[in-house]
């Protein structure tokens, strides 16, 4: 994935990617404390409609994309993680240039400098929105066969998944697959690594949603080899 930042300047005016049915289904963000910065990959551009680079990601640009029912919900995330040095993350529904509601997932972890300060946060958005299963048929189909034998564990990770995330079935095994991928592990064995640490989150408090994002992007470098 390819980010691009943008530190100053006037936004250009929108320009929509001329394959817009070929819209991502992952794309990675970093948002930087100090200096209110966002940092979006061609992805994520490619998500709200945008031409990657085209516009200057802001928290304005961002907030004015999301669907009215849940704008104050994310801008009251965004003020948290400020406020608080956490991570980013939130389910919620965007609009992109086109018109077009999407049903996002946003997983997230902290960004630390050398010292071990938190100075920001980066993560993933995942587009959900149903419309997507398609592109996303063979991803599955070919990764189903290896998957059966071991149904068991994975089941309960995505039962974890969905009660997390509040997402269904599907999508909880969309996850599932996008993380299998992007970090060569086997589905089986990440999803026994995450039931294997779900013990050491704490118990039905704020934190913990923040907490299992960094089990989902981190368990895969404690599977042994």
């Amino acid at each position: 994935m390819h980010r691009h930042s943008l530190d100053s300047g006037e936004n250009p005016a929108p320009q929509r990617p001329a394959a817009a049915d070929a819209t991502p289904a992952v794309g990675s963000f970093r948002f930087w404390f100090a200096t209110r910065r966002w940092e979006w990959s061609e992805e994520v551009y490619q998500m709200h409609g945008y031409t990657p680079g085209s516009v200057v990601p802001t928290t304005e640009l961002l907030l004015s994309h999301k669907h009215p029912d849940d704008r104050d919900d994310v801008a009251q995330r965004i003020a948290r993680s400020l406020d608080l040095g956490e991570s980013f993350s939130s389910r919620h529904r965007f609009i992109d240039t086109a018109g077009e509601v999407h049903q996002v997932m946003v997983v997230a972890d902290r960004l630390l400098d050398d010292t071990g300060t938190v100075v920001g946060t980066a993560g993933f958005y995942i587009d959900l929105t149903d419309t997507l299963a398609e592109n996303q048929r063979d991803t599955l189909s070919t990764t189903l066969p290896g998957v059966i034998e071991h149904r068991a564990v994975i089941e309960q990770a995505k039962g974890v998944l969905m009660r997390m995330y509040r997402i269904n079935a599907d999508q909880a095994f969309k996850v599932l697959t996008w993380r299998s991928q992007e970090t060569n592990t086997k589905i089986r064995d990440l999803a026994a690594q995450l039931i294997a640490e779900l013990p050491t989150l704490p118990q039905a408090s704020p934190q913990t949603v923040n907490e299992f994002d960094h089990l989902l992007l981190t368990a895969h470098s404690r599977i042994p080899r």
